[in-house]
């Protein structure tokens, strides 16, 4: 009996994020690599640089399948599945990552943001991010919501207006 594909965590080598990425696309494994997009000065030029919103880790969405456990684990640059033991891997539910991946492609300024233990629990309900569910925060008088990830005890916040969300 085949089950359904799952989203899972890696755990990759230092700065070989996009690398590893590469790799598993090439072998066919789907997977998502947060990346958000900064300018950086120097002093002759600015230069719009890309790197990964969760440095070391990695999203891989596979069968529970040891053969394509095995096929993420020899791509080079990858070091483990995160999870409780070696035989039981933790997944990380769809709808997390389907609000990462709308946060990535809205362009808008998301930034890693410290792991929320508790907090009020809110929903957008206005705009091109409407249904996306985090936690609400004040921080020097803005407001962000704050997606977090359980599993690798992060998260990525964005800057919103208090009016665009509803209490979950």
């Amino acid at each position: 009996m085949k089950s359904d594909p799952c989203w899972y965590v890696i755990y990759v080598r230092s700065r070989h994020e996009f690398k590893v990425a590469e790799r598993l696309t090439d072998a066919g494994v789907e997977n998502f690599l947060p990346i958000v997009e900064r300018v950086s000065r120097w002093k002759d030029r600015r230069k719009l640089v890309t790197f990964p919103l969760f440095s070391g880790y990695l999203f891989v969405h596979i069968d529970d399948d040891p053969f394509k456990r095995l096929t993420v684990l020899k791509a080079t640059g990858v070091v483990r599945f995160l999870g409780l033991s070696e035989s039981a891997h933790e997944t990380v539910p769809d709808e997390r990552i389907m609000a990462l991946k709308r946060l990535v492609e809205s362009k808008e300024q998301i930034d890693p943001y410290p792991y929320l233990r508790g907090g009020r629990r809110v929903r957008i309900n206005r705009g091109p991010l409407a249904g996306i569910e985090g936690t609400l925060v004040e921080r020097l008088g803005q407001h962000m919501l704050v997606v977090n990830v359980d599993l690798i005890r992060q998260g990525a916040a964005l800057r919103i207006n208090a009016s665009d969300v509803e209490q979950v």
